[in-house]
């Protein structure tokens, strides 16, 4: 007896979303990181675009600012102009 693993397939971008985990979400980015699924697979260029999509997206439903993929602390990069001359 073999066990079975049913994926459901989500009907659009919006559900996949709302039922995406935090450990789906890790498991995506260690695929970008890697390059691979965790069958050893490597991702296609539009497996990583679509992953990067849904861990972008997921970020912006669930993290703060400063916890998001991408995220630049430009406080750091405010420029003084009184030292401007």
């Amino acid at each position: 007896m073999t066990d079975s693993v049913y994926i459901k397939k989500p009907h659009s971008w919006q559900a996949l979303l709302s039922e995406m985990t935090a450990e789906m979400h890790q498991n995506l980015k260690t695929a970008i990181e890697l390059g691979k699924w965790p069958s050893g697979d490597r991702l296609t260029t539009e497996q990583i675009e679509h992953c990067m999509q849904a861990v972008i997206a997921y970020d912006e439903r669930h993290l703060p600012a400063i916890e998001r993929v991408a995220y630049i602390d430009r406080s750091k990069l405010a420029v003084n102009t009184s030292e401007k001359t």
